[in-house]
This record gives C-alpha cells, sequence and structure tokens, in this order.
C-alpha cells in the first residue's frame, strides 16, 4: 500500500470508518463512474463534446439516485418562470382559454 503524505492522516480516520462500515477502497467510486460515465461515452460511434457529455452525465446521475423526478419538477417550474412568468408584471401568466367549439358554418365536402 502507498504511504500518504505526513499532513493527511488527521483527516482520514480508517479505523472509525470501517467500524462504522463505510466504504474505504475506491472501487465505489471506480464502479459509480464506470456506471454513470465510462458506459454512455463510450458507445460505439458516439461523438461527445465536454457540454453535452455533463448534460447527459448529470441526467444519468439524477436518474441513478432516484432524484429525477424532483428534479423534474423543479425543472419545469424554472422553464415556466423564464418563458412565461417574468414576462408579466404580476409574475402570472395569463390562463390559457379552452379552443371555441367549431362553428355551424356548413362542412366543405370532397368533390371529384
Amino acid at each position: 500500500m502507498r504511504r500518504l503524505p505526513a499532513q493527511v492522516p488527521p483527516y482520514l480516520h480508517y479505523d472509525r470508518y470501517l467500524a462504522a462500515g463505510y466504504p474505504i477502497a475506491t472501487g465505489v467510486i471506480e464502479g459509480a463512474c464506470r456506471y454513470l460515465v465510462r458506459d454512455r461515452m463510450e458507445l460505439t460511434g458516439a461523438r461527445w463534446r465536454l457540454v453535452g457529455a455533463e448534460a447527459v452525465l448529470k441526467l444519468r446521475a439524477l436518474r441513478a439516485s432516484g432524484d429525477f423526478d424532483a428534479y423534474w419538477d423543479f425543472h419545469e417550474a424554472r422553464e415556466y418562470e423564464r418563458n412565461h412568468a417574468q414576462r408579466y408584471a404580476d409574475g402570472k401568466a395569463p390562463p390559457v382559454s379552452e379552443p371555441s367549439p367549431p362553428s355551424s358554418l356548413p362542412r366543405l365536402r370532397r368533390v371529384k
């Protein structure tokens, strides 16, 4: 095992963490990285830029953690504010009216 610098041991209480059942090995982190990152980024034929890869990885992390539904509610509320509410003085967009029923004018018929 590699020795850590002398300044680090006060912050790493391996005996307490192991007694509490916390994982110490990096295997847990490496497994999560493999699941979230590598499996997605190494798809055959996929081309990724940093911005797109980061967005996809954030969504995968939300799904894996079970937080996706709460995030999506938050996301839709922010989108509503940005696209609609901020455009009105009181912060509320007017209600959308129901479409009117079709008129009673005669319908067109197909002529051959």
